[in-house]
């Protein structure tokens, strides 16, 4: 896959910021097809960093009701990456 593709957007939420500050994880959005391979090489081609390990996991939102009924939440797949520790990803 291409790197582009397989990265859609890095998650800025106050526990990925604390993670990227304290133990130099970072938290992306990612496309449901990928393999922690395709998001280790397409975080090393897009951000030129040293990847130690991904982690990666599938959330679901919440179900709403409506007036018609409920309404099924939406999947994401998030990868978390951990990068050597003289390696920074500057994100913004």
């Amino acid at each position: 896959m291409i790197p582009t593709e397989v990265i859609h957007r890095p998650l800025i939420t106050e526990k990925a910021n604390g993670g990227a500050s304290d133990c130099n994880r970072y938290t992306f959005a990612i496309d449901g097809r990928a393999t922690k391979t395709d998001v280790k090489s397409a975080i090393v081609a897009l951000y030129k960093v040293r990847v130690l390990g991904v982690s990666v996991l599938n959330r679901k939102e919440a179900d709403r009701a409506s007036k018609f009924g409920l309404i099924a939440g939406k999947w994401e797949k998030r990868a978390v990456v951990r990068v050597h520790p003289e390696d920074r990803i500057e994100l913004f």
